[in-house]
């Protein structure tokens, strides 16, 4: 083998890539043979040339585009490669923060089936502990109560406009739900205008607040319209069990399953009402 004399498979298997990329890199004329046979006309690679290649590869992996390397290549300037990498650097940041959030969500939603699994389906009642959770509020102007299926899609999208405008993290999305204030409750008013997300008790990006750990008295149900009858006779036991409410009522969508009726969505929720006893 003439190493100062290559043909394109030498110099390709030399540098574990494929005759196609050097081909590339010659169009873009970022790696051009070095050595022209005066007889023949054929074009061979210098070994000294894998020094080139190398740092081409390394700039790809770094994530530059070719045009990118090209430029570098042309201003000669390793100011400016650095300026190139410290942003990169940034970015991959960013990346990993949004990868750490939504393999977090994707750990949150499989909770949610394996709930979905074990709640009861046939409006059974029943007393749970639930941990301090932590959320993001929206507060809308319209009223859930007073929304039908369409009414309720537009306050998801005003939410979703929301995470977007203020260049929110998305992976919350998956796991909503409403809130009634407690007083509210209590004066046997249903009316909420807060739609929430469950998200990362340490994500910095957005402000956090707390729903507190506490026994709640709970029902779950797959029909939207039911929800105002499935608590008024959550409450009734509630009363009729000795306890008081201690908290704001909640309602979280466990699942949506991917079964449409009409293009509606397909929910099984939970309502959760924080108790005492009296």
């Amino acid at each position: 083998m003439n190493l100062e004399k290559l043909t394109i498979g030498q110099m390709a298997k030399l540098n574990g890539i494929s005759e196609q990329t050097l081909r590339l890199y010659d169009r873009e004329q970022l790696l051009t043979p070095m050595v022209t046979d005066p007889r023949t006309g054929y074009r061979y690679y210098h070994i000294i040339q894998s020094a080139r290649l190398d740092m081409i590869q390394n700039m790809k992996a770094y994530g530059m585009t070719l045009r990118q390397i090209s430029s570098f290549f042309n201003e000669g300037n390793a100011d400016s490669i650095k300026e190139f990498l410290l942003h990169q650097q940034d970015h991959i940041d960013c990346q990993i923060d949004e990868l750490i959030k939504r393999k977090r969500s994707i750990a949150r939603t499989l909770d949610n089936f394996r709930q979905y699994e074990a709640l009861p389906k046939d409006g059974q009642m029943f007393l749970q502990y639930i941990p301090e959770r932590w959320i993001y509020r929206y507060t809308s102007e319209k009223d859930f109560f007073d929304q039908d299926y369409a009414g309720y899609e537009y306050m998801l999208r005003e939410l979703k406009m929301h995470l977007d405008n203020n260049e929110l993290s998305m992976t919350y999305f998956c796991n909503v739900g409403s809130i009634v204030r407690q007083e509210d409750i209590k004066d046997g008013r249903f009316t909420s205008h807060d739609v929430f997300m469950f998200v990362d008790s340490d994500d910095e990006s957005i402000p956090v607040q707390s729903i507190p750990a506490a026994m709640y008295y709970c029902t779950c149900a797959a029909d939207f319209y039911a929800e105002k009858d499935k608590a008024l006779m959550l409450i009734d036991e509630i009363h009729s069990r000795g306890f008081e409410i201690c908290g704001d009522y909640i309602c979280e969508v466990i699942v949506e399953l991917p079964i449409f009726k009409q293009d509606q969505r397909n929910m099984f929720y939970k309502i959760e009402i924080p108790v005492v006893s009296k």
